[in-house]
């Protein structure tokens, strides 16, 4: 009876423990410009590199499903990070000698965005 009891507050003391560390994971989907599954590569990284937790990115509707832990990243930080590999964003547009220095083959049809980064 006593190995029970022990047990079941060894459980019940885990269960807590997970509990109490759990933390509030952000989840967004953007738009970001590409051509190809090298490009797929590179934006993914470039998401991980920038504090997402998981990103993948689908070619045929160009959206990245991401999702962050908020007290290392944010949004913005992400798509900064994907915008400094050459790729335009829903609101972060790439520099051009970023985007310049993608293979010919990863250069897309660039629309116009209001933030810029080098």
């Amino acid at each position: 009876m006593k190995t029970i009891k022990s047990t079941a507050l060894l459980i019940i003391s885990i269960f807590l423990c997970q509990f109490s560390f759990a933390q509030t994971v952000g989840k967004q989907t953007i738009k970001v410009a590409g051509m190809c599954g090298e490009c797929k590569k590179k934006i993914e990284k470039s998401a991980l590199s920038a504090g997402a937790i998981f990103a993948n990115w689908n070619k045929k509707t160009n959206q990245l499903n991401f999702s962050y832990d908020p007290a290392v990243s944010n949004p913005i930080k992400i798509e900064t990070a994907i915008a400094g590999a050459g790729y335009d964003t829903q609101n972060v547009k790439a520099g051009n000698e970023n985007y310049n220095n993608l293979d010919k083959c990863c250069q897309y049809e660039r629309k116009s965005l209001t933030s810029k980064i080098n």
